[in-house]
């Protein structure tokens, strides 16, 4: 017999940007085992095709797959994005802003065009495509709102000061929108994952801007990205509001944060001092 979330889920419209690779993607599979229609957006056309036609082999019934290309840094595109999603399937239950990007960069070393970067795309873009989508969550007095943050959304780390700054700044705005739409019907989630075998490390930026290009130990070992995206679908089927997804020692860091900052500002110098010795 079909669970009550997973038959909730059959019924709801969720659009994953960032959903040509990584943690998109991986939910982009999570959600469609679960019969949900899918709105999958990145910049990359060709990858967003190849999840769709992965997902339709998987046994997503191919109409309620989209492929909506779309870049976050592009404002003016969002409203039209917005109404093609809203044309085909009649409403938006769920938004995952999970497009962003990071960094591998001590501050002295990098450019003030990588700060730039990082938030452009990891913060103003996931707010202004929340922007966007609310009023049609609002007119239905129903939605999710979802972001993709980090354990650097809690904890500042070494070599990640922008992107630290970014993911602290998108849970401090997804917090804040929370009280001010839950009256309306919207809830917001805020995702909060530790280290996930993905190619976010390669794909960072280093202080040039320019793709880090190389593996890192501590993404490689860690969780698997399906594992990720199952543990979070759960959750957000749920109706859970701050979900930490991580299987590794790091996810300690979050308590030791709560519970004895002090611990944890010596616990990450000591690793920048590790970072600087190698380097």
């Amino acid at each position: 017999m079909t669970d009550p979330q997973t038959q909730h889920l059959e019924q709801q419209l969720i659009w994953i940007t960032g959903a040509s690779s990584g943690i998109g993607e991986a939910l982009a599979h999570s959600f469609a085992a679960r019969g949900t229609a899918l709105v999958l957006s990145a910049r990359r056309e060709p990858e967003l095709q190849r999840v769709r036609q992965h997902l339709v082999e998987a046994g997503a019934e191919a109409a309620r797959v989209m492929v909506l290309p779309l870049d976050v840094t592009d404002y003016a595109a969002m409203p039209a994005a917005v109404e093609a999603v809203v044309e085909r399937f009649g409403r938006i239950d769920m938004l995952i802003n999970n497009a962003g990007i990071s960094q591998r960069s001590f501050c002295v070393d990098t450019d003030m065009a990588v700060y730039r970067t990082l938030f452009e795309v990891d913060v103003l873009g996931q707010i202004a495509l929340t922007k966007q989508v609310l009023p049609t969550m609002i007119a239905q007095g129903s939605g999710r709102l979802v972001v993709t943050s980090s354990l650097a959304g809690k904890v500042g780390a070494p070599q990640r000061t922008g992107y630290c700054a970014a993911k602290h700044a998108v849970m401090g705005f997804f917090d804040a929108l929370r009280c001010e739409v839950a009256h309306q019907g919207v809830r917001v989630s805020t995702v909060i994952p530790g280290f996930i075998r993905t190619n976010i490390a390669r794909n960072a930026l280093t202080g040039s801007g320019a793709a880090k290009d190389s593996a890192e130990a501590d993404i490689d070992d860690g969780m698997d990205v399906a594992r990720c995206a199952e543990v979070v679908a759960a959750a957000l089927a749920r109706g859970e509001e701050e979900i930490a997804v991580g299987e590794g020692p790091e996810m300690a860091l979050l308590d030791m944060k709560r519970d004895n900052p002090t611990q944890l500002f010596r616990t990450v110098e000591a690793m920048a001092q590790q970072l600087l010795v190698g380097s």
